[in-house]
């Protein structure tokens, strides 16, 4: 009895010893800190309170005939499923992909009610122009980008909405172009025509300068003999390649300064006038596949020229490049001129007067009817500079924080090497 009334003392002393560890704590300093607006109060669930989940607005009309996922409710899949005809559009649609199907005909039917239309892609189908009725899309004031590439028409579509920024027309059959078509475009910034039965006469007086904001035009592959004329003074972007262009009038990019890239490959041109690529802003050149003779001046901000087969026998860097500024450098890179007439490697004063060349492309030259030749130096890969090789480095790293290397555009520094591609 009197061990178990020892016992009995033990589970007090333990009482009394925890209680003073308490004693001795400031709870104060715990709860005098400023909360921490990291971490959210504690959600504590109240049985009185009714909880509803948040509503967020999905309409729920959607054609039979399409796919209108939960995640993009406001855009409508209907393509490449062998639609002959488009569906109705709900008016809350603002996104409809049509492209790859049947569809011959555009009627303002099914347009009704589609009022909200921002983008439209009717791309690889079989409409013709006169299955499309009269003003429908024009009456979609809101409508930004329509997609009608890779279809048969034979006439530029018109009337189009004046809120319109992007037109893709390539792969069509269009011959005719409406004297009043372009007029309301003001908003458009990029316009595809490659691609189809455009001629000089198509273009006069069709007046492209009203087309306040364009920035792209690609009338590549086309029949076009001249250089379009009234091209607006916003263009940057001009691909005239695969046409029948002989001649550039010497004054022709004056009223286009902003130009940035300029593309002319498989023309007709013999030559061109010395100082008609004098724009301050143009960064790549592409006169590959025509009939020039002889070399051009380079503006200062070039830094891709290509002028692979031509009739070019020998380059004279004089020409290209006058005089040498150290205030003002010339920045070109990248030079491609194999299949031309070359006998020999262009002369190394190059180097000096473009200091920035990485690479001067000679691959095959022409020879004889019959045969090819090839210069002891096909490829000529210049050393990068060590603040050169830094910048390659810092440019060259991927999404994930690796580098990448690509034989193309990345050299070691101090590496200099004539090699066979």
């Amino acid at each position: 009895m009197g061990f178990l009334c020892q016992l009995s003392i033990i589970p007090l002393l333990f009482g009394a010893m925890v209680f003073c560890q308490y004693e001795g704590y400031d709870f104060e300093d715990e709860y005098d800190q400023e909360p921490d607006d990291e971490y959210p109060p504690i959600f504590h669930f109240n049985p009185s309170v009714e909880y509803v989940a948040p509503h967020f607005p999905t309409p729920a009309k959607c054609a039979q005939e399409c796919f209108c996922p939960p995640t993009f409710p406001l855009s409508m899949y209907c393509d490449h499923r062998k639609l002959k005809m488009i569906p109705h559009i709900p008016s809350h649609i603002q996104q409809l992909y049509l492209q790859h199907n049947d569809i011959q005909a555009v009627t303002a039917e099914s347009f009704v009610n589609a009022t909200a239309l921002r983008e439209i892609n009717l791309s690889h189908n079989k409409i013709k122009s006169h299955m499309i009725d009269h003003g429908v899309f024009a009456k979609l004031s809101n409508l930004v980008q329509l997609h009608l590439e890779h279809n048969k028409l034979d006439e530029f579509p018109f009337p189009l909405p004046s809120s319109l920024e992007r037109l893709f027309l390539s792969f069509n059959e269009i011959s005719r172009l409406p004297g009043n078509a372009l007029r309301g475009l003001v908003n458009v910034t990029m316009l595809d025509l490659c691609n189809n039965y455009l001629d000089d006469s198509l273009l006069k007086g069709k007046y492209f300068s009203n087309m306040k904001n364009l920035m792209q035009i690609n009338l590549c592959n086309n029949r076009l003999q001249t250089m379009p004329p009234d091209l607006p003074f916003s263009l940057i972007y001009l691909s005239l390649e695969n046409n029948s262009i002989s001649y550039i009038p010497e004054n022709y990019f004056n009223i286009l300064p902003k130009i940035t890239a300029l593309r002319m490959s498989h023309n007709n041109l013999q030559e061109v006038p010395y100082n008609v690529f004098n724009l301050s802003n143009l960064v790549e050149l592409n006169l590959g596949h025509n009939k020039l003779k002889q070399a051009f001046y380079i503006p200062r901000s070039l830094q891709h020229l290509y002028i692979e087969d031509n009739d070019i026998e020998f380059v004279n860097i004089t020409l290209m490049c006058p005089s040498i500024d150290p205030r003002n450098i010339n920045h070109l890179t990248y030079i491609r001129m194999d299949q031309n007439k070359l006998t020999a490697p262009i002369s190394t004063y190059a180097f000096f007067c473009f200091p920035h060349i990485r690479i001067i492309y000679y691959g095959e030259q022409k020879g004889s009817v019959s045969q090819s030749t090839q210069l002891r130096t096909p490829v000529v890969r210049r050393f990068l500079t060590p603040e050169e090789y830094d910048e390659a480095e810092d440019g060259h790293e991927t999404e994930d924080g690796h580098e990448g290397e690509r034989e193309d555009d990345y050299f070691h520094p101090y590496f200099y090497e004539n090699y066979k591609v």
